[in-house]
């Protein structure tokens, strides 16, 4: 390796006054944006505004919520949740599946809809679109403009044992007329 024979140069060695050249240059670029930014919103019309403060409302939480789901001496898992205006109120409700933590098998899951309480804002069970008592394991799971989607696989028979299941089967559930629907008709495939 060949030394050079050039000095260290000044102009390459940081000083404060560098740095404070920077943080003006920066704090200027933050401010001029701030500025131009602001006047762009102030001409946003009332109704963008308001979904803009419905959209800051923050969906229910799992944490805490008793889910109908008996099981035992394990506890219920919250496996998946998802989040979406549903009813479209202005105001987002938690899908959640859950099904009992168990150490051995494939647990049959529950799907339900949580929303805030009146009054409390305590989250609470709504609906429960898939009952694990079905045997159903949830995959493929989603919420989309106001849908509920999934993919459920099941059995054909008690006998078929919880490891393996054998069907499967599509579905999507809507809020009509102040309950769930589910839309997409039950159509069990083998798998």
């Amino acid at each position: 390796m060949q030394h050079l024979a050039v000095p260290e140069l000044a102009h390459t060695q940081t000083r404060p006054i560098h740095w404070m050249a920077t943080a003006t240059a920066v704090a200027g670029v933050v401010a001029l944006s701030s500025a131009l930014q602001g006047s762009a919103t102030a001409a946003q019309p009332a109704a963008t505004q308001a979904r803009s403060a419905a959209a800051a409302v923050a969906p229910p939480t799992t944490t805490g919520v008793t889910f109908p789901l008996q099981c035992g001496p394990v506890k219920a898992v919250v496996a998946k949740k998802a989040f979406g205006d549903l009813d479209h109120d202005g105001r987002p409700e938690t899908v959640a599946v859950v099904h009992c933590d168990a150490s051995m098998g494939t647990p049959p899951d529950g799907v339900y809809v949580l929303t805030r309480a009146e009054g409390t804002g305590a989250p609470r069970v709504v609906a429960t679109l898939v009952d694990p008592k079905d045997r159903y394991t949830v995959t493929d799971f989603a919420v989309r403009a106001g849908e509920v989607t999934a993919t459920l696989l099941g059995y054909s028979s008690p006998d078929v044992p919880n490891c393996c299941p054998d069907l499967k089967d599509s579905a999507k559930w809507q809020w009509k007329n102040g309950a769930f629907v589910r839309s997409t008709p039950a159509q069990a495939r083998g798998v």
